[in-house]
């Protein structure tokens, strides 16, 4: 039985992740239900997505963003300095680049105050760790492909799965999916290819 976290390819060339009650279609392995995203078929198409439910915050995670504004927040004035941003982040195990905290300072502090309120950094905060999430599930899915632990998706793994959700595909139409992920030409899907084909729409 394949278990949480299956990944999608589609002979069109589309990929999704999807969690939750397994599901079939006549065009590609579907896994289950609460991430879902598609990219669209070849020839640089547009991604879209699909619907999901909406990415929401542990009480933890909230009074560990909390604490982290509060310790740069030391006359409690409900805002830190935007030089601080980057320092703020680091303390909650992210490593932005340069350019990430400089257009991350462009869209909170628009009036140009040098400063950064609660709200602003709770909601930068949260898109960061949705981002996470995202990413640990499209690797736990990569992990369910990868059930002799290579560090690839091979066209014998694709064909494995394919079978266990009963999807009657032709090797032609596997060896397409494999080939539209697989960028160094050598076969197979690198968990670095599996993430970079999953990334191509904004869910991700």
């Amino acid at each position: 039985m394949v278990r949480k976290g299956l990944l999608e390819f589609r002979a069109s060339g589309s990929v999704s992740v999807s969690t939750g009650t397994k599901t079939t279609n006549k065009t590609g392995m579907t896994g289950t239900g609460t991430t879902g995203v598609t990219t669209g078929g070849g020839g640089g198409a547009a991604g879209r997505k699909k619907s999901g439910p909406k990415f929401e915050l542990s009480d933890e995670q909230r009074q560990d963003i909390k604490e982290a504004f509060d310790l740069f927040d030391s006359e409690g004035t409900g805002m830190i300095d935007t030089k601080e941003l980057k320092v703020a982040i680091r303390a909650l195990g992210f490593e932005p680049k340069k350019e990430e905290i400089k257009k991350m300072i462009a869209e909170i502090d628009k009036d140009g105050s040098g400063k950064i309120s609660f709200d602003d950094f709770l909601q930068l905060m949260t898109v960061k760790m949705a981002e996470k999430d995202s990413k640990e599930e499209i690797l736990k899915a990569f992990r369910l492909f990868d059930d002799d632990e290579t560090g690839t998706i091979s066209f014998k793994n694709l064909k494995r799965v394919a079978k266990e959700l009963g999807e009657n595909l032709t090797d032609e139409e596997l060896q397409e999916m494999i080939d539209e992920a697989d960028r160094d030409g050598d076969g197979e899907v690198n968990q670095e290819e599996f993430l970079r084909i999953m990334k191509k729409t904004s869910l991700y």
